[in-house]
Order: structure tokens, then sequence, then C-alpha cells
């Protein structure tokens, strides 16, 4: 499935293997403390999901980086057959394509008959005081699962601003339940905790019986490696508008 513009191919979504049908889809674009790439690294690392596709074309960032000597994508998907999940594991910006994301994954859910998007997100709050528990808040655009959301505790966003890829699937995706999760970050450096709290309230919403304590415990594992992937696709991202600035130049 892909967007097309006069320019020819603009992003695609390539999916290499067969799903389940009625999926439920979770994505997790870079913001604020990296909370939501941190919680679906954990979550593929932990539920043992396998990478089944990608998110490409002429928009994203011509770019790999090489972990543990292995290639990772800037935007890949990975499948939990056990549970019939679908993650969306993202590592570099997704500027100036946000729309196209949105409309793209859209058009996936609707195609795969999905259950239901689940978005993870950050807010940003000033300071942080010692002991301090980590709050959690929802959207969803169902009644049902508003409930559900509410009956585990966690508050309703009753003000605040919502941008990039999630702000624009609130916006559009009216025929496709959509829920987003968000949890409080205090810092703009790569935020474990904050991530856990994401997986906590997932984990207790979507029945994965997921304990998050390891990525407490494992914390720093987890930011170290989450800022170098993004750190080598800023660079990467850098020369590519060096070099691209030279051939006009």
């Amino acid at each position: 499935m892909f967007l097309k513009s006069k320019r020819g191919l603009i992003v695609e979504i390539e999916i290499t293997k067969k799903l389940k049908k009625n999926p439920i889809i979770i994505d997790g674009f870079p913001g604020i403390g990296l909370v939501a790439t941190i919680a679906t690294e954990f979550l593929i690392e932990h539920l043992g999901a396998k990478e089944v596709g990608t998110i490409k074309g002429t928009e994203i960032p011509p770019l790999v980086a090489i972990h543990d000597k292995k290639i990772v994508k800037p935007m890949s998907l990975y499948y939990d057959e056990k549970h019939n999940i679908l993650i969306l594991h993202v590592i570099s910006g997704s500027g100036g394509v946000e729309w196209k994301l949105a409309d793209l994954l859209l058009k996936k859910a609707a195609e795969l008959g999905a259950k239901e998007i689940v978005s993870l997100e950050s807010v940003g709050v000033p300071g942080e005081k010692e002991g301090e528990k980590i709050r959690s808040f929802f959207y969803s655009n169902r009644d049902a699962n508003a409930k559900k959301l509410s009956k585990m505790g966690v508050e309703p966003l009753v003000e605040g601003i919502i941008m990039g890829v999630t702000g624009a699937l609130m916006q559009r995706a009216d025929g496709i339940p959509l829920s987003c999760i968000f949890a409080e970050t205090h810092s703009g450096l790569p935020d474990s905790k904050a991530a856990a709290k994401l997986i906590e309230v997932l984990d207790a919403y979507v029945g994965l019986h997921v304990d998050p304590k390891p990525l407490i415990q494992s914390a720093e594992k987890f930011e170290q490696k989450i800022r170098g992937l993004l750190e080598k696709s800023k660079e990467a991202t850098t020369e590519a508008q060096k070099k691209k600035l030279s051939y006009v130049g």
C-alpha cells in the first residue's frame, strides 16, 4: 500500500508476511523523552515480535542505523502473532510527512480490519519532585474504550497540544477506533520510567501480561541504545542534507 503524488512514490508500507485479521496496531513515534520509542523497543523485545515490514519512500530519510551488527531501519513493523499485535517502531523524525504517514496507517488499518490503533505518546511537564508518581492520560474516539481506560484509573487528557503523526491521527481516525496513551515526562533525555508507565497501562488495557519492571531495571541499557540510534539517525540526515546542498552549490 502506498501514497503517490505528481512526483511519484511518496511513502509506502511494505509487509512481507501474512497477518491475522483484526490486529491491534501499536505505534510509537519519537517525542519528548523518547518515551514511545523506548516503550515499543521494550515491547518488541519482551514479546519476541518478529520484523514483518517497513515504511519507506522518497520522503523517508535514506538511512539505516547499525546496532549489534544488525541493521535498524528508520521505521519498522514487528508482529506478535500470539497477541495479534502489529507494532510500528520508529527511530527517526517524521518531519514533513506526518499527514501522509497518518493517512497510510489508517488505510492499512482499514485493510487489515484492525481492531484498534493505540498510539503511545508522552507529555512534558515542568520539574520533578522526589518520589512523585508518573501520571498517565488518555484520549479515545470510542466511548467504550474511554470508559475502559477510565476504570483502569487513567485520566482523560483535558488540556494539551498534540503534534506529529499522533495529532494527525486524532483528526482523521473517525472510521477507525483510536486510543492514545500518554505518560508524563520531566526531561528531554530518554525517560525509561515514563516508558514503563506506558507499558503498565498498555498491559492492563490490551491484556499482554507484560511486566514493566525489567524496563525500569534495565533503563540505562534501553536509554543508551535508543539515544545512540537516534544520534546516528540525526547524523545521517544532516550528512544527506549537506550532500544535497553540494549538488546545487
